[in-house]
Protein backbone atom coordinates (compact mmCIF):
# COMPACT_ATOMS: atom_id res chain seq x y z
CA UNK A 1 0.00 0.00 0.00
CA UNK A 2 2.79 2.40 0.80
CA UNK A 3 4.50 2.10 -2.70
CA UNK A 4 0.80 2.80 -3.85
CA UNK A 5 0.62 5.80 -2.10
CA UNK A 6 4.12 7.24 -3.33
CA UNK A 7 3.99 6.42 -6.64
CA UNK A 8 0.63 8.12 -7.03
CA UNK A 9 1.69 11.69 -4.67
CA UNK A 10 5.39 11.92 -4.33
CA UNK A 11 5.30 15.27 -3.99
CA UNK A 12 4.69 17.23 -0.78
CA UNK A 13 1.44 19.74 -0.77
CA UNK A 14 3.29 22.81 0.15
CA UNK A 15 3.42 26.63 -0.25
CA UNK A 16 6.17 29.18 0.49
CA UNK A 17 7.21 32.87 0.10
CA UNK A 18 8.55 35.52 2.01
CA UNK A 19 5.67 36.51 4.29
CA UNK A 20 3.93 33.04 4.87
CA UNK A 21 5.74 30.11 6.38
CA UNK A 22 6.09 26.63 5.10
CA UNK A 23 3.39 24.35 5.72
CA UNK A 24 3.32 21.15 3.29
CA UNK A 25 1.38 17.61 3.73
CA UNK A 26 2.39 14.43 2.60
CA UNK A 27 0.83 10.87 2.63
CA UNK A 28 0.91 8.55 4.60
CA UNK A 29 -0.69 4.83 5.09
CA UNK A 30 -4.03 3.46 7.16
CA UNK A 31 -4.28 0.32 7.80
CA UNK A 32 -5.87 -2.00 4.85
CA UNK A 33 -9.42 -2.34 6.44
CA UNK A 34 -9.64 1.64 6.17
CA UNK A 35 -7.25 2.40 2.80
CA UNK A 36 -7.96 0.66 -0.57
CA UNK A 37 -6.70 1.10 -4.31
CA UNK A 38 -9.54 1.23 -6.06
CA UNK A 39 -10.43 -0.22 -9.43
CA UNK A 40 -11.18 1.16 -12.53
CA UNK A 41 -12.18 3.60 -14.21
CA UNK A 42 -9.68 5.12 -11.38
CA UNK A 43 -6.09 5.53 -12.99
CA UNK A 44 -4.27 2.62 -11.00
CA UNK A 45 -2.83 2.82 -7.51
CA UNK A 46 -5.23 5.35 -6.86
CA UNK A 47 -6.38 4.96 -2.86
CA UNK A 48 -9.34 6.21 -0.95
CA UNK A 49 -9.07 8.08 0.89
CA UNK A 50 -6.06 9.71 0.31
CA UNK A 51 -4.55 10.31 4.13
CA UNK A 52 -2.32 13.48 4.71
CA UNK A 53 -0.60 14.49 7.49
CA UNK A 54 1.79 17.49 7.97
CA UNK A 55 5.06 16.54 6.88
CA UNK A 56 7.80 16.73 10.23
CA UNK A 57 8.68 20.10 10.85
CA UNK A 58 5.48 21.35 10.34
CA UNK A 59 3.47 19.74 13.00
CA UNK A 60 3.49 22.83 15.17
CA UNK A 61 1.61 25.21 12.65
CA UNK A 62 -0.60 27.14 13.84
CA UNK A 63 -4.54 26.87 12.31
CA UNK A 64 -3.71 30.16 10.59
CA UNK A 65 -1.00 29.26 8.81
CA UNK A 66 -2.64 25.81 7.76
CA UNK A 67 -5.47 28.06 6.63
CA UNK A 68 -3.42 30.34 5.00
CA UNK A 69 -1.65 27.54 2.92
CA UNK A 70 -4.45 25.83 1.76
CA UNK A 71 -6.14 29.38 0.28
CA UNK A 72 -3.03 29.75 -1.44
CA UNK A 73 -2.84 26.41 -2.32
CA UNK A 74 -6.06 26.39 -3.77
CA UNK A 75 -6.35 29.69 -5.65
CA UNK A 76 -2.95 28.80 -7.29
CA UNK A 77 -3.97 25.82 -9.11
CA UNK A 78 -6.38 24.14 -7.20
CA UNK A 79 -4.37 21.43 -5.68
CA UNK A 80 -6.81 20.05 -3.16
CA UNK A 81 -9.60 20.22 -5.54
CA UNK A 82 -8.10 18.15 -8.33
CA UNK A 83 -6.79 15.39 -5.51
CA UNK A 84 -10.33 15.24 -4.58
CA UNK A 85 -11.07 14.35 -7.59
CA UNK A 86 -8.83 11.62 -8.39
CA UNK A 87 -9.14 9.79 -4.86
CA UNK A 88 -12.86 11.11 -4.10
CA UNK A 89 -11.77 11.13 -0.63
CA UNK A 90 -9.09 12.96 1.48
CA UNK A 91 -8.21 12.22 5.37
CA UNK A 92 -6.79 15.46 7.58
CA UNK A 93 -4.72 13.73 10.50
CA UNK A 94 -2.79 15.61 13.32
CA UNK A 95 -4.23 18.84 12.58
CA UNK A 96 -5.09 21.77 15.19
CA UNK A 97 -9.03 21.60 15.10
CA UNK A 98 -10.69 21.53 18.52
CA UNK A 99 -14.39 22.82 18.06
CA UNK A 100 -16.65 23.65 15.36
CA UNK A 101 -15.28 27.06 14.89
CA UNK A 102 -11.94 25.87 14.32
CA UNK A 103 -13.64 23.50 11.53
CA UNK A 104 -15.71 26.58 10.10
CA UNK A 105 -12.09 28.14 9.56
CA UNK A 106 -10.87 25.23 8.02
CA UNK A 107 -13.68 24.05 5.57
CA UNK A 108 -13.89 27.46 4.14
CA UNK A 109 -10.43 27.69 3.26
CA UNK A 110 -10.73 25.87 0.24
CA UNK A 111 -12.77 28.26 -1.57
CA UNK A 112 -16.29 26.77 -2.01
CA UNK A 113 -19.47 28.45 -1.69
CA UNK A 114 -21.75 27.07 1.64
CA UNK A 115 -24.06 25.31 0.30
CA UNK A 116 -27.80 26.31 0.59
CA UNK A 117 -30.46 23.18 1.52
CA UNK A 118 -33.78 23.46 0.16
CA UNK A 119 -36.20 20.65 1.46
CA UNK A 120 -34.13 19.41 4.66
CA UNK A 121 -34.40 15.75 5.34
CA UNK A 122 -32.06 15.87 8.63
CA UNK A 123 -32.16 18.83 11.38
CA UNK A 124 -29.01 20.83 10.94
CA UNK A 125 -28.94 23.52 13.90
CA UNK A 126 -26.10 25.76 13.35
CA UNK A 127 -22.80 25.41 15.47
CA UNK A 128 -20.69 27.58 13.78
CA UNK A 129 -20.38 29.64 9.69
CA UNK A 130 -22.03 26.62 7.89
CA UNK A 131 -21.37 24.52 10.64
CA UNK A 132 -23.82 21.73 12.16
CA UNK A 133 -24.12 17.98 13.65
CA UNK A 134 -24.17 15.14 11.00
CA UNK A 135 -26.87 12.90 10.82
CA UNK A 136 -28.01 12.62 14.56
CA UNK A 137 -30.29 9.61 14.05
CA UNK A 138 -29.95 7.01 17.21
CA UNK A 139 -26.35 5.46 17.67
CA UNK A 140 -28.14 1.61 16.39
CA UNK A 141 -29.18 2.89 12.83
CA UNK A 142 -27.35 1.90 10.01
CA UNK A 143 -26.93 4.77 7.80
CA UNK A 144 -25.37 2.69 4.57
CA UNK A 145 -23.59 4.32 1.75
CA UNK A 146 -25.13 6.98 -0.17
CA UNK A 147 -24.15 10.46 -1.94
CA UNK A 148 -25.23 13.13 0.10
CA UNK A 149 -28.94 14.62 -0.84
CA UNK A 150 -29.92 12.29 -3.98
CA UNK A 151 -33.38 12.76 -3.32
CA UNK A 152 -33.38 16.26 -3.99
CA UNK A 153 -32.93 18.17 -6.68
CA UNK A 154 -30.06 20.39 -5.31
CA UNK A 155 -27.26 18.77 -3.76
CA UNK A 156 -23.82 19.76 -2.67
CA UNK A 157 -20.39 18.98 -4.27
CA UNK A 158 -18.08 19.04 -1.45
CA UNK A 159 -18.81 17.43 2.03
CA UNK A 160 -16.65 18.55 4.97
CA UNK A 161 -16.69 16.26 8.12
CA UNK A 162 -14.89 16.75 11.26
CA UNK A 163 -14.49 14.19 14.62
CA UNK A 164 -14.57 15.87 17.61
CA UNK A 165 -15.14 12.90 19.85
CA UNK A 166 -14.67 9.48 18.03
CA UNK A 167 -16.71 6.50 19.99
CA UNK A 168 -14.41 3.49 21.64
CA UNK A 169 -15.89 1.11 19.68
CA UNK A 170 -18.34 1.47 15.92
CA UNK A 171 -19.25 4.58 14.62
CA UNK A 172 -16.79 4.23 11.68
CA UNK A 173 -17.61 6.45 8.36
CA UNK A 174 -17.84 4.26 5.36
CA UNK A 175 -16.54 5.74 1.88
CA UNK A 176 -16.84 3.96 -1.93
CA UNK A 177 -16.45 5.06 -5.05
CA UNK A 178 -19.76 6.13 -6.93
CA UNK A 179 -17.46 5.43 -10.35
CA UNK A 180 -16.07 2.20 -9.21
CA UNK A 181 -19.92 1.37 -8.63
CA UNK A 182 -21.03 2.49 -11.96
CA UNK A 183 -18.54 0.58 -13.70
CA UNK A 184 -19.07 -2.46 -12.01
CA UNK A 185 -22.73 -2.25 -12.20
CA UNK A 186 -22.53 -1.75 -16.02
CA UNK A 187 -20.38 -4.81 -16.10
CA UNK A 188 -22.62 -7.04 -13.35
CA UNK A 189 -26.12 -5.64 -13.97
CA UNK A 190 -26.10 -3.90 -17.52
CA UNK A 191 -30.03 -3.85 -17.83
CA UNK A 192 -30.53 -2.07 -14.70
CA UNK A 193 -28.05 0.72 -15.78
CA UNK A 194 -29.89 0.51 -19.16
CA UNK A 195 -32.80 1.22 -16.98
CA UNK A 196 -31.86 4.37 -14.67
CA UNK A 197 -30.07 5.46 -17.95
CA UNK A 198 -33.72 5.79 -19.81
CA UNK A 199 -35.70 6.21 -16.79
CA UNK A 200 -34.21 7.91 -13.85
CA UNK A 201 -35.85 7.65 -10.66
CA UNK A 202 -39.06 8.78 -8.62
CA UNK A 203 -37.94 10.37 -5.67
CA UNK A 204 -41.22 10.85 -2.68
CA UNK A 205 -40.10 12.70 0.32
CA UNK A 206 -42.60 13.35 2.83
CA UNK A 207 -42.21 16.47 4.84
CA UNK A 208 -44.41 16.32 8.26
CA UNK A 209 -45.60 18.85 10.80
CA UNK A 210 -43.65 17.41 13.60
CA UNK A 211 -40.51 15.34 13.06
CA UNK A 212 -41.02 12.07 12.05
CA UNK A 213 -37.83 10.23 13.91
CA UNK A 214 -35.18 11.92 15.76
CA UNK A 215 -32.97 13.79 14.32
CA UNK A 216 -35.52 14.77 11.35
CA UNK A 217 -36.22 17.64 10.05
CA UNK A 218 -40.27 19.31 9.92
CA UNK A 219 -41.93 20.92 6.98
CA UNK A 220 -40.97 24.10 8.52
CA UNK A 221 -37.58 23.59 8.91
CA UNK A 222 -37.09 21.86 5.10
CA UNK A 223 -39.28 25.18 3.07
CA UNK A 224 -40.25 27.57 5.89
CA UNK A 225 -37.43 30.22 6.41
CA UNK A 226 -39.42 33.24 4.53
CA UNK A 227 -42.54 32.27 7.36
CA UNK A 228 -42.88 34.99 10.08
CA UNK A 229 -45.66 34.58 13.10
CA UNK A 230 -48.87 35.46 12.26
CA UNK A 231 -48.79 34.19 8.70
CA UNK A 232 -52.13 32.35 8.06
CA UNK A 233 -52.34 28.89 6.62
CA UNK A 234 -52.70 30.18 2.89
CA UNK A 235 -49.36 32.75 3.06
CA UNK A 236 -47.43 29.51 4.65
CA UNK A 237 -48.43 27.26 2.08
CA UNK A 238 -47.33 29.92 -1.02
CA UNK A 239 -44.01 30.54 0.68
CA UNK A 240 -43.12 26.41 0.96
CA UNK A 241 -44.78 26.39 -2.47
CA UNK A 242 -42.23 29.28 -3.62
CA UNK A 243 -39.18 27.53 -2.00
CA UNK A 244 -40.21 24.23 -4.11
CA UNK A 245 -39.97 26.28 -6.88
CA UNK A 246 -36.15 27.45 -6.45
CA UNK A 247 -35.52 24.06 -7.54
CA UNK A 248 -36.14 25.07 -11.04
CA UNK A 249 -37.38 21.61 -12.15
CA UNK A 250 -40.37 22.22 -13.55
CA UNK A 251 -42.93 19.34 -13.82
CA UNK A 252 -40.59 17.01 -12.71
CA UNK A 253 -41.09 18.20 -9.53
CA UNK A 254 -44.80 18.11 -8.05
CA UNK A 255 -46.29 18.34 -4.47
CA UNK A 256 -49.30 17.22 -2.68
CA UNK A 257 -50.67 18.68 0.45
CA UNK A 258 -52.03 16.53 3.03
CA UNK A 259 -53.76 16.96 6.57
CA UNK A 260 -50.12 16.61 8.39
CA UNK A 261 -47.75 18.13 6.14
CA UNK A 262 -46.80 17.49 2.23
CA UNK A 263 -45.37 14.98 -0.51
CA UNK A 264 -42.84 16.13 -3.02
CA UNK A 265 -42.38 13.80 -5.71
CA UNK A 266 -39.04 14.24 -8.25
CA UNK A 267 -38.24 12.74 -10.98
CA UNK A 268 -34.29 12.65 -11.16
CA UNK A 269 -31.30 11.47 -12.66
CA UNK A 270 -28.99 9.01 -10.53
CA UNK A 271 -26.48 8.54 -13.83
CA UNK A 272 -24.26 11.69 -13.88
CA UNK A 273 -21.14 12.77 -14.87
CA UNK A 274 -17.80 14.42 -13.44
CA UNK A 275 -17.02 17.20 -14.66
CA UNK A 276 -13.62 17.59 -16.28
CA UNK A 277 -13.84 13.73 -17.39
CA UNK A 278 -17.35 13.02 -18.25
CA UNK A 279 -16.81 10.18 -16.08
CA UNK A 280 -20.78 7.99 -15.60
CA UNK A 281 -21.07 8.33 -12.01
CA UNK A 282 -23.99 6.35 -9.93
CA UNK A 283 -24.96 9.24 -7.60
CA UNK A 284 -27.85 7.53 -5.57
CA UNK A 285 -28.99 6.33 -2.22
CA UNK A 286 -30.92 3.58 -3.82
CA UNK A 287 -28.87 0.88 -1.87
CA UNK A 288 -28.73 2.76 1.66
CA UNK A 289 -33.01 2.43 1.28
CA UNK A 290 -32.99 -0.99 0.55
CA UNK A 291 -30.22 -1.88 2.82
CA UNK A 292 -32.33 0.05 5.24
CA UNK A 293 -35.91 -1.84 4.56
CA UNK A 294 -33.44 -5.32 4.90
CA UNK A 295 -32.83 -4.65 8.35
CA UNK A 296 -35.35 -3.03 9.94
CA UNK A 297 -38.73 -4.42 9.67
CA UNK A 298 -41.02 -1.44 10.78
CA UNK A 299 -39.01 0.37 7.81
CA UNK A 300 -39.91 -2.51 5.36
CA UNK A 301 -43.44 -2.08 6.39
CA UNK A 302 -43.92 1.55 5.79
CA UNK A 303 -41.01 2.51 3.45
CA UNK A 304 -42.67 3.36 -0.39
CA UNK A 305 -41.29 0.66 -3.11
CA UNK A 306 -37.69 1.96 -5.16
CA UNK A 307 -39.23 3.45 -8.90
CA UNK A 308 -37.94 4.06 -11.72
CA UNK A 309 -38.72 7.87 -13.25
CA UNK A 310 -42.14 6.21 -15.18
CA UNK A 311 -43.30 4.97 -11.92
CA UNK A 312 -42.30 1.37 -12.40
CA UNK A 313 -40.88 -0.67 -9.23
CA UNK A 314 -37.34 -0.79 -9.77
CA UNK A 315 -36.69 -4.86 -8.85
CA UNK A 316 -35.29 -5.88 -5.69
CA UNK A 317 -32.93 -8.13 -7.52
CA UNK A 318 -30.88 -4.75 -8.85
CA UNK A 319 -30.93 -3.39 -5.47
CA UNK A 320 -29.64 -6.45 -3.81
CA UNK A 321 -26.72 -6.40 -6.34
CA UNK A 322 -25.86 -2.94 -5.80
CA UNK A 323 -25.41 -3.67 -2.13
CA UNK A 324 -23.18 -6.37 -3.02
CA UNK A 325 -20.89 -4.51 -5.27
CA UNK A 326 -20.85 -1.79 -2.91
CA UNK A 327 -19.90 -4.22 0.01
CA UNK A 328 -17.21 -4.94 -1.91
CA UNK A 329 -15.79 -1.99 -2.85
CA UNK A 330 -15.94 -0.26 0.18
CA UNK A 331 -13.82 0.43 3.48
CA UNK A 332 -14.62 2.06 7.05
CA UNK A 333 -12.88 4.89 8.37
CA UNK A 334 -12.08 4.50 12.04
CA UNK A 335 -12.32 7.63 13.60
CA UNK A 336 -9.35 9.59 15.76
CA UNK A 337 -10.32 12.68 17.49
CA UNK A 338 -9.90 15.92 14.99
CA UNK A 339 -9.50 13.72 12.24
CA UNK A 340 -11.53 15.46 8.95
CA UNK A 341 -12.77 13.96 6.09
CA UNK A 342 -13.59 15.50 2.54
CA UNK A 343 -15.86 14.12 -0.27
CA UNK A 344 -15.98 14.78 -3.48
CA UNK A 345 -19.57 13.94 -3.34
CA UNK A 346 -19.76 13.72 -7.35
CA UNK A 347 -18.14 10.50 -7.06
CA UNK A 348 -17.47 9.66 -3.56
CA UNK A 349 -20.24 7.81 -0.88
CA UNK A 350 -19.98 8.19 2.40
CA UNK A 351 -22.71 6.69 5.42
CA UNK A 352 -22.13 5.71 9.02
CA UNK A 353 -21.73 2.55 10.85
CA UNK A 354 -23.86 1.96 14.63
CA UNK A 355 -21.26 2.56 17.96
CA UNK A 356 -21.46 1.12 20.94
CA UNK A 357 -21.80 2.96 24.09
CA UNK A 358 -23.99 6.10 24.70
CA UNK A 359 -25.28 8.46 21.57
CA UNK A 360 -23.06 11.22 22.73
CA UNK A 361 -20.19 9.14 22.66
CA UNK A 362 -19.74 9.85 18.91
CA UNK A 363 -19.77 13.78 17.76
CA UNK A 364 -18.76 14.83 14.24
CA UNK A 365 -19.37 17.81 12.64
CA UNK A 366 -20.39 18.42 8.93
CA UNK A 367 -20.26 21.07 6.65
CA UNK A 368 -21.79 21.37 2.80
CA UNK A 369 -20.17 23.38 -0.08
CA UNK A 370 -21.18 23.86 -3.55
CA UNK A 371 -18.46 23.74 -6.64
CA UNK A 372 -18.78 25.63 -9.98
CA UNK A 373 -21.88 23.57 -10.57
CA UNK A 374 -24.59 21.06 -9.26
CA UNK A 375 -23.26 18.20 -9.37
CA UNK A 376 -22.91 16.53 -13.32
CA UNK A 377 -23.40 17.32 -16.18
CA UNK A 378 -26.55 15.76 -16.53
CA UNK A 379 -27.74 13.69 -20.16
CA UNK A 380 -30.28 11.36 -21.42
CA UNK A 381 -33.05 14.16 -22.25
CA UNK A 382 -34.04 17.01 -20.73
CA UNK A 383 -36.24 16.16 -18.20
CA UNK A 384 -32.56 14.91 -16.56
CA UNK A 385 -31.43 18.65 -16.60
CA UNK A 386 -30.74 19.94 -12.96
CA UNK A 387 -30.82 23.42 -12.19
CA UNK A 388 -28.44 24.89 -8.85
CA UNK A 389 -30.83 26.75 -6.55
CA UNK A 390 -31.15 30.70 -6.81
CA UNK A 391 -29.82 32.90 -4.71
Amino acid sequence: MTAAIEQLVAEKLSIEDAISPVVSFEPFELPSSNQRVLGPPHPANTVIPLALQLTQGNTNSTLSEIVETIKRVQQEDGTFTKKLALHGTLLFRGLPIHNAEDFSKFAYAFGYKPHEIIGIVVNRPLLAPNIAPANESPKEVLIYNHNESPQVPHAPEYIFFYCHHAPNKGGQSPMSSSLEIFNRAQREIPEFITELAEKGILSRVVYKNEKQYEGGSTLLQAFGKDIIEGDDEGTRRRKIEAQIARYGRGRHTTWEWVDDGLILTHRLPCIRTQPGTNLPTLFTGLAAYWKRSQLDPEARKNVTQQLYGDGTIIPEKYLAHLVKITDEVRVLHQWQDGDVLVFDNVIAQHGREPWEGEQADRVVLASLFDGPSVPGAFGYGDWAQLVQALD
